[in-house]
Parts: C-alpha cells; sequence; structure tokens
C-alpha cells in the first residue's frame, strides 16, 4: 500500500443513499481519489444503500469498512428499515438474553445490506435528567445494569459478525450541552468518574468489545486543557489504550460536531485526533487537505510511519474479521426488504416491549383488573385519535367506554370528559405522542396534568399510563397506579393494555430514578391471570407465511358466493396470532358494510355448547343435576309424557330417541297467515317477546314449544338404546332443565355467570332487543317463507325465533374474539381471568366420549373420523372439542396444539339454501391452513386434564 493509501484507512466519511447522482458521484471521487477507507451511511432506504454499497465497494482496491449509526436498529436511520425499543425501554427489561436476542437480530439486518460496524451500544450512564442528547438512548443510571446489557447487545452484534462500538467515552450521561452544538464540560473527579461513568467500558473492553468511540467532551480530571476529549492523548492513549487497557479500534465521534470544529480547522482537528490516538477519523471535513496536513505531520516527525502501518494493520485485521476479505457483493433483489423485516423480528420486538413494562404503582392491588362484571371502567386517551391501538386492546378484554383527543389541551374535551366520567369507578388515562426529551416537559401538557389532579381529587381510581420517558412519571405523583410503556409503539400500547388485564405479567424496572418519588429499579411484579394476550404467530410457533393460506381461501370464497364475509380468530399457548376480518355484512357492494372485530354473527346451533353445555357443566359439577339421572326427576311436568325417564346424558349424546328437528313455528303460521294467538305486529305488555323486525310473541309461545317437544314422537327403536340422531330437540329440553333447577333463565344465567365476568361484551341472546346497532349485526337469511323479512339482529333458527330469541339449541350471537376468550377458558380447564369457572375436571369429562353408538362427547362435538368431516380437519387431536353452526360458524378447542380456533360468516345471507360453504369444505380447509402453520416444535398443552390418563 503506498502511504496516501494507508492514511486514507483512517477516513470514516459520512455518506447518505437519498440524494442524487452528482453526489454519489462525489462520494465515488472520494473513494477513488483518496482511497478512504470506510463509510458512514445516515437516511436514505436499505435497498438503496445495498446498491450503492456495491458501487462503492467496486472502487476501492481495499474493502471499505460500511457503518451505520443503528443504535436502536435500521430504522434509526433507514426508511422502511425495522426499529427495535430504544435503549432507555431496553434498560427496563430484567432478562438480558433478550438484549443479546435484539443485539443478533440487529446484526443479522445490518449484515444483509452490508454493513460490517454498527456504532452501538450506548454505553453511557445517564445519571442527568436533564441531559439533552443521551437520555433515551441510554440503559439507565446505573452502571451494573448499563454493563450487563451493552455486554448483552454487543455479543449479539459479534454472533451475527457485525463489529460493536460502545460509545460515547469517557461517559457522556452527566452533561447539559448538546455536543452537536458546543461543547460539554464534564466537572467530576476522576474518582467518581471511575465509579460511574467508566466501569460500563471497563465491562465491555474485559468483554473484547472491538471498538469504542470517544467523545467531545471537556474532563479537566483527565486534561485541564479546554479541548474535546477527542483530541486529547491524555484521554485516548493514557486512559482509554493504557490505564483500562483497550488494544481495539478507537473512534472519534462525528468529526463535524461543532464541539470539535468550533475553532479548530477541519485538517487541524484531524490531526490531532490521530495524535491522540484514535484509529478511525469518523465523518472528517476536508479530507483532501487532511491528509495533505498528516503527510506533514509524518516530515516534521509528530507521526512516524511505524505508527501508521501499526495502526493501518489494525485497522485492516478488524476488516477481515468483518468478513471483507475475500468481499462478497451485497445481493440486492426484490426480497431484501422481506429478509431484513421477518415475522421472527416482530415477534422479537413485541417480547422486548412486553418485557419493558413498568408498573410503578398500584395501590390496593388495582392491577390487574379481575372482577369485570362488576368493574366499571372507562379510558381517556391524550394526544391520540380515537382509533388508537391502546384502547382497541382494551376493549378485547371488556366492556371499556372510551374517550379519546389527538390534542393535549382541549379544554372542551377535558371539561366534557369529566363531566362523563363523574359516577366512573376505574379511570384509566394514558398519554400519547410523548417526547423523549426534557423540553415541553416531555410532551404533557398541564391540562393533561389537571386533569388527572381533578379525577384523583372527586373520588375517581385513576390508573396513569404514561407511553414515553419515564422522567415524565414526576407529573402524577397522585396516581392510584402508575404503568410505564416508555415508547407509543403498538406493541407497546398492547402490553400495557394486557398488564392492566393481566394477560401479562409486569416485570420491568425503572432504568431511571423518578426525582425522589421512585429509585432506579423500583418496578412492581403484576400476576398473569390467565386471560388471552395477542401476538404475531411467530411468538406461539406458528407460521404467518403459511397461515396467509387463511387469507387466500377467504377471499376466494368471498368471490365465490360462500359468504360475503367473515371473522377468523385463532389462539395458541394462550396468544391470539390471527385475527382477521374479510368481506362484508352483505353482497350489496353499493352499500358496502365491512366486517369489523365488533361484528357479531349468528352462531345457530355453537349456541349448544357456549351457552347450554356451560349452564349444565356449572350446574352438575355443583350437585344439582346429575347426568344419570333421568329427566323427569328435574322436571315434574314430564311425569306421564313418555319422555320423563330420558337420561340427561342421553340428551347430551343425542341419543335420546329424539328426531333431529320439527318446524313447530308452522304451527303458529296456519296457511301462511301469522295466527294473532301467536303474534303481533306491535310490543305491548302481552306481546312482548321479539320474533323478527316488528314481529312480536307472547311468552306463553315458548310454553307451547315446549309442550309440543314433550309431544313429538319417539324414533323407532328400544328406550336406553336408541341411535345416535343429532337433535335440537334435546337441547330445548336442556334449556327447560337449567331453567327448572337454576331458578333463572338461560340467557340471565349464561350472561351473568360466564359472558360479564369473563368481559365477553359482544356477546348476547337477541341483540336487537339488546340494543346492538344494525351495523354491528351480520344479516342472515331475507326470509320469504316465515318471517317475510331479512332476518337481521334476531335469531336465524325458527323455533328459536318464536321462542323469544332464547333456546337451547340456537339463539346466542357473539363476536370470534369473545368466543375466543370462552373456548381459552374451557381449555384451560375453567380458569380464566384469575377466576375460576369450573374444577379443572369438568370440561375434560364432558369432551371426552363414553358411548360406540357416535364419536361424540357430553355436549361437545369430537373428531368423526380420521378422515375428518366436511368442517373439521383431520388433523386434529383425538382430545379436541367444539361444536359447528347451520349459519356457517365453528369454534374448536385442541388441548395436544394447545390450540383455539374459531370461524364465523352469515352464508345462510341472502338464502339458507345457499350451502356452498360444506360442499366447498371451507371451514375444514381454513382449519387445515391453521395445523399447516405449527411449527414442528410440539407444546402439549398442561393446562386441560389428560383424559387418556385419569
Amino acid at each position: 500500500m503506498t502511504l496516501d493509501e494507508k492514511i486514507g484507512q483512517f477516513f470514516v466519511i459520512g455518506t447518505y443513499s437519498n440524494r442524487y447522482e452528482s453526489y454519489y458521484a462525489s462520494v465515488e471521487r472520494l473513494i477513488r481519489n483518496y482511497h478512504v477507507g470506510g463509510l458512514l451511511f445516515f437516511q436514505g432506504d436499505p435497498l438503496t444503500q445495498a446498491d450503492l454499497t456495491n458501487r462503492y465497494q467496486a472502487l476501492s482496491r481495499v474493502p471499505l469498512l460500511v457503518s451505520l449509526d443503528a443504535e436502536n436498529g435500521l430504522g434509526m436511520r433507514l426508511a422502511l428499515g425495522m426499529s427495535f425499543p430504544h435503549q432507555m425501554t431496553l434498560g427496563a427489561i430484567q432478562d438480558d438474553r433478550l438484549i443479546y436476542d435484539m443485539g443478533l437480530e440487529i446484526g443479522r439486518q445490518c449484515r444483509r445490506i452490508g454493513v460490517q460496524m454498527n456504532f452501538a451500544p450506548v454505553v453511557d450512564v445517564n445519571s442527568n435528567p436533564l441531559n439533552p442528547i443521551i437520555g433515551y438512548r441510554s440503559f439507565g443510571e446505573n452502571p451494573d445494569n448499563v454493563a450487563a446489557k451493552g455486554i448483552a447487545y454487543a455479543r449479539g452484534l459479534r454472533d451475527a459478525g457485525v463489529l460493536a462500538c460502545a460509545k460515547h467515552f469517557p461517559g457522556h450521561g452527566d452533561t447539559q450541552v448538546d455536543s452537536h452544538q458546543a461543547l460539554p464540560k464534564v466537572w467530576h473527579s476522576a474518582d467518581r468518574l471511575g465509579e460511574l461513568e467508566l466501569p460500563p467500558f471497563r465491562a465491555l473492553i474485559q468483554d473484547s468489545i472491538p471498538s469504542v468511540l470517544v467523545a467531545h467532551l471537556y474532563v479537566p480530571a483527565y486534561d485541564p486543557r479546554p479541548i474535546a476529549s477527542t483530541l486529547s492523548g491524555p484521554v485516548v492513549t493514557d486512559l482509554l489504550r493504557n490505564q483500562l487497557k483497550f488494544d481495539g479500534l478507537i473512534v472519534t465521534d462525528a468529526m463535524n460536531m461543532r464541539a470539535v470544529t468550533k475553532g479548530n480547522q477541519a485538517p487541524e482537528a484531524n490531526l490531532q485526533a490521530l495524535l491522540a490516538g484514535n484509529d478511525l477519523l469518523l465523518q472528517p471535513e476536508s479530507v483532501a487537505a487532511s491528509i495533505v496536513k498528516i503527510k506533514q505531520a509524518i516530515e516534521k516527525g509528530q507521526l512516524t510511519v511505524e505508527e501508521i502501518d501499526r495502526r493501518v494493520r489494525k485497522i485492516l485485521s478488524y476488516k477481515y474479521r468483518a468478513g471483507l476479505v475475500p468481499y462478497q457483493a451485497v445481493s440486492v433483489s426484490k426480497n431484501l426488504l422481506k429478509d431484513l423485516r421477518t415475522p421472527q423480528s416482530e415477534a422479537l420486538r413485541q417480547k422486548l416491549y412486553e418485557n419493558a413494562v413498568t408498573v410503578v404503582r398500584n395501590d390496593e392491588y388495582i392491577i390487574p383488573f379481575i372482577h369485570l362484571d362488576t368493574l366499571k371502567i372507562s379510558s381517556v386517551a391524550i394526544g391520540e385519535s380515537p382509533s388508537n391501538i391502546f384502547q382497541q386492546t382494551l376493549r378485547k378484554y371488556g366492556k371499556v367506554a372510551c374517550y379519546a383527543s389527538d390534542t393535549k389541551s382541549d379544554d372542551v374535551f377535558f371539561a366534557e370528559t369529566l363531566a362523563k366520567l363523574d359516577s366512573v369507578q376505574t379511570v384509566i388515562v394514558s398519554l400519547h405522542e410523548m417526547k423523549q426529551r426534557v423540553n415541553r416537559n416531555y410532551g404533557i401538557s398541564p391540562e393533561s396534568v389537571k386533569f388527572v389532579q381533578t379525577l384523583v381529587k372527586r373520588g375517581n381510581r385513576v390508573i396513569v399510563c404514561v407511553f414515553g420517558n419515564p422522567y415524565s412519571l414526576k407529573y402524577f405523583p397522585e396516581a392510584r397506579a402508575l404503568v410505564c410503556g416508555y415508547e407509543g409503539d403498538p406493541y407497546a400500547q398492547t402490553a400495557v393494555a394486557e398488564v392492566l388485564f393481566g394477560a401479562l405479567k409486569a416485570t420491568g424496572k425503572l432504568p431511571v430514578s423518578v426525582e425522589g418519588l421512585y429509585p432506579a429499579g423500583h418496578g412492581l411484579v403484576t400476576e398473569e391471570i390467565g386471560r388471552l394476550t395477542y401476538g404475531v404467530p411467530e411468538s406461539a410457533g406458528m407460521s404467518s407465511a403459511k397461515l396467509k393460506a387463511v387469507d387466500d381461501i377467504m377471499e376466494e370464497s368471498i368471490r365465490n358466493g360462500v359468504f360475503p364475509g367473515g371473522q377468523v380468530v385463532v389462539a395458541r399457548h394462550g396468544r391470539v396470532v390471527w385475527q382477521k376480518n374479510y368481506g362484508g355484512l352483505t353482497y350489496d357492494r353499493a352499500a358496502y358494510e365491512p366486517v369489523r372485530d365488533t361484528t357479531v354473527y349468528d352462531l345457530a346451533s355453537v349456541t349448544k355448547v357456549t351457552a347450554t353445555l356451560q349452564a349444565v357443566m356449572l350446574l352438575n359439577e355443583n350437585g344439582l343435576i346429575d347426568l344419570n339421572q333421568p329427566i323427569g326427576a328435574y322436571l315434574p311436568e314430564m311425569k306421564g309424557s313418555g319422555k320423563e325417564t330420558i337420561l340427561i346424558r342421553d340428551l347430551l349424546m343425542h341419543q335420546a330417541g329424539l328426531v333431529a328437528f320439527q318446524p313447530y313455528w308452522e304451527r303458529t303460521k296456519p296457511e301462511g297467515i301469522f295466527s294473532p294467538d301467536f303474534y303481533l305486529h306491535a310490543d305491548t305488555l302481552d306481546y312482548r317477546l321479539l320474533v323478527a323486525r316488528n314481529l312480536w310473541t307472547k311468552p306463553a309461545t315458548v310454553d307451547s314449544v315446549w309442550k309440543w317437544v314433550v309431544k313429538t314422537p319417539y324414533l323407532a327403536g328400544k328406550l336406553g338404546h336408541y341411535r345416535f340422531v343429532y337433535s335440537d330437540l334435546g337441547l330445548i329440553m336442556l334449556r327447560r332443565l337449567v331453567e327448572q333447577v337454576s331458578g333463572q333463565p338461560l340467557d340471565t344465567l349464561v350472561r351473568d355467570y360466564f359472558y360479564e365476568p369473563l368481559g365477553m361484551a359482544n356477546t348476547t341472546f337477541s341483540p336487537l332487543t339488546n340494543g346492538v346497532s344494525d351495523w354491528k349485526t351480520a344479516p342472515t337469511e331475507n326470509d320469504r317463507v316465515f318471517r317475510e323479512v331479512l332476518v337481521r339482529g334476531t335469531v336465524h333458527d325458527q323455533n328459536a325465533a318464536i321462542q323469544g330469541g332464547v333456546s337451547g339449541h340456537a339463539g346466542l350471537f357473539s363476536t370470534a374474539n369473545d368466543l375466543a376468550i370462552l373456548m381459552q377458558m374451557n381449555l384451560q380447564g375453567g380458569y380464566y381471568g384469575g377466576r375460576r369457572y369450573f374444577l379443572p375436571s369438568t370440561v375434560p369429562i364432558y369432551a371426552r366420549n363414553y358411548t360406540t353408538r357416535s364419536f361424540r362427547g357430553l355436549g361437545w362435538d369430537r373428531l368423526s373420523s380420521v378422515d375428518g368431516n366436511a368442517y373439521i380437519s383431520p388433523r386434529v387431536s383425538p382430545r379436541s372439542f367444539g361444536h359447528s353452526g347451520f349459519t356457517g360458524t365453528l369454534v374448536w378447542a385442541d388441548p395436544r396444539e394447545d390450540l383455539v380456533f374459531i370461524f364465523l360468516s352469515n352464508r345462510v345471507h341472502p338464502n339458507a339454501g345457499n350451502n356452498l360453504i360444506t360442499t366447498q369444505r371451507v371451514r375444514r380447509r381454513v382449519m387445515d391452513a391453521v395445523y399447516d402453520a405449527i411449527e414442528i416444535n410440539r407444546h402439549d398443552g398442561n393446562n386441560f386434564v389428560d383424559l387418556d390418563k385419569r
């Protein structure tokens, strides 16, 4: 190498990938003419940067060391790049293995775009809350925590083949001046610096960090001259090189910052940095003049060729370690962006935010919420629109009244909201769109602080959730509960909501002190109480790519007229990993109504297991019903009917000799005319049960249906040995049994004992009666035979309709999310949300097959054969259970895979004769796709009793 080529190795020039051709040509001239040793990329995008990297590397005889200042990932600099949590957020995490995983992933992404060096981690100890430049970029104020996390991050980069760089030596954490603008002063003694600022650097040096970046600081304890530490031999050589015994690459902070340029000409500053002991000059100005200056210094004896050679050999050795010899060009293809943003990296991002959530205060153990049926909750989001992720997630767990304002100083909004919250017990106030820096109070307005103070003074239980800098917690000392999510990322918002409801355990600890209120390291661990969480498929051992087959099947089905729309939810290991809405509520594109999370569907026969069976299991385990007893033992009116000897268990297994179906509704409309004995087109005291829109019947009709059921003849066969015939009549009888024994209507019992405590806010019988808007209800059939209207908001099943929409076999409406909650509770052996609804053995007992006459359990449907059927995948385990519905619905739980599957559609709209969902096996194919997406590593659900080992 010539002397010019050697000197060129010291220069790492700054460059961008979002400029213009003449700019790129100027970079090429620097590479070609001055043999610069490296590049530091700033703003741009991954594709262009990778392309430019190949272009620039082709010009350089010695491979360029390509670097990026990507402290929290490529997204810090590059559009379309992935951003991980800031280091302050990471400082709250207690499992440093996650920090390593992040370092490994960031390193992988760096390598993919041709970057060999990342100027991270920041290991400054942020002991000064007023620090304008470090702050949220630091792991916190505890040197041990900073060191441990810095090591974990650096090791991850190392194992990905990327050079890490500890910065900003000797410690930028206790400054109040931005070194981009002026020279910060650090007045502490050498002893204090040795106790607080230096330990993280010392720890990383002992762990073989490959490079250290020196900050532009004035540190009189090490060098009394008022110069930047990057230009100080006592700092760079005496302290870093000799005392701390660092033999890796020493890098200057950017040489175009005013802390070093003020009062210095660029060539002189670059020379002084080299003389101080630095190996790489970052973002230098005046490269040509600087090279001349360095050569003059060699001639004057200020620098020796031997010293130049020693440092160049070191630089080249690190280039070799970084994999630049032999150099391989970056593969630039349409898959590059996909390679960078993988589902696995998204799962890691989510896990980091989940583990950072810190509960700082929790008076009277308000968090987690348990008794959702008695707790009145409202949420006020300040600085966010009403569609914010935080409140969307809250509503997944129960009935939460939500208010939001995307401004922070709207007095009218605050006044109106205060009035609405007057009678609310618990109020969640969330602060959004905050500022990470100290100026402007971290983005918290005085109006927001006053709003919280007013709520507290008048007696509301206030939970403040801060999606920003933890230093801002000082503004809310009076809140009964205080939670820090650190950032406004959607994953952070989701995680905080999950912590409030106990779906997720809070384990984070404050990385910094909060103005005498809370010390660093403070954080309360909250309980995880068995509610569903929400995440990406990879977080539960499933493949996002394979689950996209569900999209294909659903969209194809909509195009083919199988149904106008639907919902699919998949939960595994207690985490909802797929929750999607498809199509619209009808086929009418002129008045298109999209399916939403809150769209309620008529469940048809899924009612049997989500309402009636739940009630039967409850009464059975409480000793109020014995399945081996005849139904006549509980219903005296059945004596002499011939059906009083039917065993309850035979009703559940559909082997009681009952016919499949009887059109009882025809008796109420003889010769196609509504009988006035049963119907009135007005709501009156006598006619108060809603059958359809503008059509009511009398409560006495329910008794008429009961009498008709009892009088319906048996099937041919021998009592106690009837063959399996799937029958609605048995479930109508079970409704009567439940109401007789419990003393409550079926719909009231399941609402009060299951749906409201579970947080199933969108589950109800007869939505139209219960105030559910049309736009939230998927219509079913345009009924021209019986009701003579489009059925919407009332049950499709005719026999359930004439009972006012409540029956044991049909009538329930719900959303996929609500049903996932109920099925998860059943899968977890009757436990959910901190409450036990059943004994652990109850659901498994009912899910087991006890008869040779069918494959079914007690009430539950099961796998019929090894080949499955039109709606159940043959891939489900023998222990799995669920049920399907006539309207195009299915719920299923599989203990082996710890899996819940929900499928809802309104395939009967506008014509119930449309049976394409069965002939095209849509539900089965969607379920097949779900099982295809399960990764090879199996997880045997341990919350469900193994019936085969009882």
